[in-house]
């Protein structure tokens, strides 16, 4: 577990001032840099030592087998991994013929510094070899935004004390070896020396290879090229085998002088492609990076974060330390997604192999708001990739005897590929998940064209499988039964509130669109019967209410359950799911991450003040946080129901879920829904922010620890800017000219802003309803401490 302030805390740079051994896995994670389309995870620059290597494409995997101690009808037959693809990040450098590595001789000083506003990880050591010979090693390294294939390093050596030969070996490697990723041989087995070798190609100074999968028959392409300033006489030499290219540039140097090699690199890969055309996209690629060098890939990245900053970053004055993660987290928000264009985001983005690197329905429900409202663009690549697996989410719904479309729960190209059917059979709840992401997407950008190619069919088919799945009782209610909610220690049940309400959100939101485009509609087989049979369902769906607590129940039945005994389980317990059988955990009264409370944040207008206070306080003392989707959930309806110290515990909570490692899994790769959690606990927290009905509204309030609060919103074209203090809050837009102007509800009250006229308003005072909830026994979010 990385140690409380491992990080010295700094708004825009995330630095390590000393290298500690036994969290490298972790800091490598954090120093991931990545794009949406190529990832590499912080290694040492010379490979070793190492905790996990990795460098990834989105969606390139290999298929493995799932096992089943019982197989079942429908279960999915294979998995898919997210492959560790050939690594360039290797620069090997021998000091007179004495390796660099920091394990040996006397490292005098070691910092890496993430730049957020630059886009690059530079690492400055001073070392002196087992010999004595002392030597500068600075280098800096990069995945381009503006270049989609391009990943540039810049290496720099220089003696200290005397003369020295350096020998700088500079590598492409496929298959390398890695730790035990999985417990079963056969998984093992397929993850072994994935990749089979298909070309190598070698050049004077670089060179190429291809390689492809074995199972899911996948083909890729890695080729580098050097840039070599290098004083006085020196030698470059290329060689290659089929899972190895390396460039050796030998010299010798004068204190004074420096060896300076820029290492451009690029990647390509294709399920369709031939080998000709995989081989010049790399070739191309390159190509474009060698035009601008390394300057100029260093100034695009730096303007292209300059723009993203300019309307997305978040301003926190008070608490230092959340000031520094919202940024670090929606870096790798952008990181995740910013050129995914039609590719999933995965629950670790590119950052590491956790998951497998699936996605799940963290990306359209914690990811994608973030996305929509800084950079809609990436959001809707996302959901234009959603719509290229509609063929088989309809194939599964068909499996399960379902009408419409089924998406997975967990999934890399589109297939179910979870093995745990409570989740990835009855978790149905992903299909609603997308459909609001379409809904916000729209209606934040009011891009109906992207609702006519991709949004309406998503919404229509996702409706048609809740119109399937549920069903009238005799009574008329509408129910969804045998399904799992966000919290999976409660699986299996029916009626779940926030599935059911999600679904009515879907049935109505697939009426109105296929309103707005009847002719489409037609083509997709909807007439006015089957709408009005959605909007009948939305009308009846069945909300499960207990009387007697004056609480709404999380599923059918939630509360008559059993509660957990908190007193008697010991802190090592938790994560309870590794140390209790599920057994256990689905009959009794305990919540691994908010369900009722993410029902009345994304559907708060089906609640009233006075029954989300009751909720939140009864819920509140029954979640324990196992899962890192939680705390912003919980941080944003503590902040909506007046308990803002409480909401501020825990938007520190989500804030540090990397940086300190407070899962103790960081090692595997970032949260990144937790990350962009942090954004929705300021921003929707904080800020108040909701969109229900085609309406900006905000509700802003500080807690005592928090002096200012400053963020954007794109909505509809228009920039929005948010300015919160204790007493008042001031709206602004900052384009769309001298006759912009855009309606907020503030507080309850519409308030009109111009692009001429900011408004600024006063914010009423909080009044908590009730005394301050409770938490699990041992389960309190740390306070927050900003000094």
């Amino acid at each position: 577990m990385i140690r409380e302030r491992a990080y010295p805390v700094d708004p825009w740079h995330i630095r390590e001032t000393r290298l500690d051994l036994d969290l490298l896995a972790q800091s490598e994670s954090v120093f991931a840099l990545a794009n949406g389309h190529i990832g590499i995870r912080g290694n040492l620059d010379e490979g070793e030592p190492h905790g996990l290597p990795g460098t990834y494409l989105n969606s390139f995997y290999e298929l493995r087998p799932l096992p089943y101690a019982e197989a079942g009808y429908g279960f999915p037959e294979s998995g898919q991994t997210m492959v560790n693809v050939t690594n360039a990040k290797l620069m090997r450098l021998l000091v007179d013929d004495e390796p660099f590595d920091v394990r040996y001789g006397e490292l005098r000083s070691h910092e890496r510094v993430l730049d957020l506003r630059a886009g690059t990880l530079e690492r400055t050591v001073e070392w002196v070899s087992p010999s004595g010979q002392a030597i500068r090693v600075r280098t800096v390294r990069m995945v381009s935004f503006t270049q989609r294939s391009v990943v540039a390093f810049l290496y720099e050596v220089e003696p200290l004390d005397g003369p020295s030969r350096l020998i700088l070996q500079s590598e492409l490697v496929a298959n390398e070896q890695l730790p035990p990723m999985s417990k079963d041989p056969r998984v093992a087995a397929v993850l072994d020396h994935p990749l089979q070798s298909e070309e190598v190609l070698e050049q004077r100074t670089g060179g190429l290879l291809v390689h492809r999968t074995k199972a899911s028959d996948l083909r890729m392409a890695a080729a580098m090229e050097h840039l070599i300033d290098a004083p006085g006489k020196h030698a470059v030499t290329t060689e290659g085998h089929p899972d190895w290219l390396r460039t050796t540039v030998a010299c010798k140097l004068e204190p004074g002088q420096k060896l300076r090699v820029v290492k451009l690199a690029a990647y390509g890969w294709s399920s369709h492609r031939s080998l000709p055309a995989v081989r010049d996209q790399v070739g191309a690629a390159l190509a474009s990076a060698r035009l601008d060098g390394w300057e100029g890939l260093i100034e695009a990245q730096r303007e292209y974060l300059d723009a993203f900053w300019d309307h997305s970053d978040v301003r926190v004055e008070g608490d230092p330390e959340v000031q520094q993660a919202v940024r670090f987290g929606l870096f790798h928000t952008l990181q995740a997604g910013a050129r995914a264009e039609q590719r999933p985001i995965g629950s670790k983005g590119l950052s590491g192999p956790g998951y497998d690197g699936h996605t799940f329905w963290d990306a359209e429900t914690f990811v994608l708001p973030a996305l929509t409202y800084t950079q809609p663009s990436a959001a809707a690549d996302v959901l234009r990739w959603r719509h290229s697996t509609l063929d088989l989410a309809r194939e599964r719904a068909q499996t399960l005897g379902l009408q419409g479309a089924a998406f997975p729960w967990r999934t890399i190209r589109g297939q179910e590929c979870s093995a745990y059917w409570p989740a990835g059979t009855a978790g149905f709840h992903i299909g609603a998940d997308i459909a609001d992401a379409v809904r916000r997407y729209v209606q934040a950008t009011g891009d109906y064209d992207f609702e006519r190619e991709v949004g309406l069919e998503l919404l229509v088919e996702t409706a048609r499988l809740w119109r399937s799945l549920g069903h009238h009782d005799r009574h008329g209610r509408f129910h969804i039964d045998g399904v799992t909610g966000p919290d999976e220690y409660t699986a299996v049940v029916n009626d779940n509130i926030y599935t059911n309400l999600l679904a009515q959100q879907n049935f109505l939101a697939a009426a109105d669109a296929a309103k707005r485009h009847p002719d489409l509609a037609r083509k997709l087989g909807v007439d006015d019967e089957e709408t009005a049979g959605w909007r009948d369902a939305a009308a009846a769906v069945h909300i499960p209410y207990d009387r007697e607590l004056g609480v709404h129940q999380q599923s059918e039945g939630f509360t008559r359950l059993q509660e957990w005994d908190f007193e008697n389980t010991p802190p090592e317990a938790y994560p309870l799911l590794l140390n209790y059988p599920y057994f256990d955990l689905y009959r009794k009264q305990v919540v691994k991450q908010a369900d009722l409370v993410m029902a009345m944040y994304i559907r708060g207008d089906a609640f009233t003040p006075e029954e989300k206070a009751r909720n939140f306080a009864y819920y509140d003392a029954r979640t324990v946080r196992d899962s890192s989707l939680s705390a912003c959930v919980q941080a944003v309806l503590a902040a909506e129901v007046g308990h803002l110290e409480l909401a501020h515990d825990y938007l520190g909570e989500a804030a540090l879920m990397d940086l300190h490692d407070l899962h103790q899994n960081s090692r595997d790769g970032l949260h990144i829904a937790s990350l962009a959690g942090t954004w929705i606990s300021l921003v929707a927290g904080l800020g108040g922010m909701r969109d229900f009905n085609g309406q900006l509204s905000f509700a802003p309030r500080l807690p005592s620890r928090i002096n200012n609060l400053e963020f954007s919103l794109l909505w509809r074209g228009l920039r929005l800017r948010v300015n919160v203090t204790a007493d008042e809050v001031t709206y602004s837009l900052r384009n769309g000219g001298g006759s912009a102007r855009l309606v907020v509800n503030h507080h309850g009250k519409d308030v009109e802003v111009t692009q001429v006229k900011p408004v600024t308003v006063p914010i009423p005072p909080a009044h908590p309803v009730g005394p301050a909830p409770s938490q699990p026994e041992g389960r309190a979010p740390v306070r927050r401490m900003t000094s």
